[in-house]
């Protein structure tokens, strides 16, 4: 049984949840987001929370029950809170700026890295060595930050990089004579 799928979601009063045709669609204060729904699992709309129920329990079913209540959730808390990522760049001479609709990227390449940023993304440059990525979707925000920091991940000998805000860089010590 799942742990997770077992408990409910509270809806918000500010927040509407609606399926229709196997699509649940949730509209809130931030925006409108939908999901498409396994055909084995049931999901209820009560008065002010939603209750998932599997059909049955064999092994796929059982396995796709917590993921649906972590979608939903996801969704719910999305239109009302937003999602954020951070990330830092360090280096010397690395620096990002925004320019309209691109993120423009110095990372130490002979030419500058421009990035287009997505439909339904914020991306705000508060400092020249900080990125924060906003957005109402979870998954959508972390590919966004996963695509900006693939262009430099952080190398392990001197940190020089784009790393998440938390994100700890293992060290290794450098050649010895």
């Amino acid at each position: 049984m799942s742990r997770i799928g077992k408990k409910s979601i509270i809806i918000p009063d500010n927040v509407t949840a609606n399926i229709n045709n196997g699509v649940l669609t949730v509209v809130g204060p931030k925006g409108q987001l939908s999901a498409d729904l396994f055909a084995d699992i049931d999901v209820q709309i009560e008065s002010s929370e939603i209750n998932i129920i599997p059909k049955n329990l064999d092994k796929k079913t059982r396995s796709f029950w917590g993921l649906t209540r972590t979608i939903v959730s996801n969704l719910v808390s999305g239109v009302t809170e937003g999602y954020y990522k951070t990330l830092e760049i360090q280096g010397v001479g690395y620096r990002a700026q925004l320019q309209g609709k691109t993120l423009q990227l110095s990372l130490g390449f002979s030419h500058e890295v421009n990035y287009a940023v997505p439909d339904g993304i914020e991306i705000k440059c508060t400092r020249p060595t900080e990125i924060i990525i906003e957005g109402i979707d979870k998954q959508r925000v972390g590919q966004t930050a996963a695509e900006i920091r693939r262009f430099r991940p952080p190398e392990p000998y001197k940190g020089k990089g784009i790393r998440y805000k938390d994100e700890y860089v293992f060290r290794k010590e450098g050649k010895k004579k």
